[in-house]
């Protein structure tokens, strides 16, 4: 993002108040993040995300509740926090390219495993919460 920005100067933006969101934005990204890892803590199954078949229960309490990711939405709120300080239209065009990429090498083979550890009872809890918000 940030070397996007310096080289597309021309999609600077500011406006009143652009920091203040942005660390507003930020606060509530790292607030999804933690929230989800204090979550899975408690229940006592792994965060590592590369190793989503050492899940020992699945999480739907909490932030889980609204998201099945919430730690990939709170780091995109950062990344979107990033694009709001650094003022670049082009740099936050490169958010869905993040959501993109997650789903694809991320989210769906965890997907794939929790499918395998907890059968029906997640596939009925991702008929019920969205991937995303």
């Amino acid at each position: 993002m940030w070397a996007v920005s310096r080289v597309l100067p021309s999609g600077y933006f500011a406006f009143p108040g652009r920091l203040f969101l942005c660390a507003i934005v930020l606060m509530t990204g790292v607030a999804l993040a933690l929230l989800g890892v204090l979550a899975f803590r408690r229940a006592g199954t792994t965060v590592d995300p590369r190793t989503p078949d050492q899940a020992n229960s699945l999480v739907v309490k909490g932030v889980y509740r609204h998201t099945r990711n919430p730690m990939y939405v709170g780091f995109l709120a950062i990344l979107a926090a990033w694009g709001l300080y650094l003022g670049s239209v082009f740099a936050a065009l490169l958010l869905p390219l993040y959501v993109l990429y997650m789903n694809r090498f991320q989210i769906k083979p965890e997907e794939r495993h929790m499918r395998a550890l907890f059968g029906e009872q997640y596939h009925q809890y991702s008929a019920e919460v969205r991937r995303w918000l």
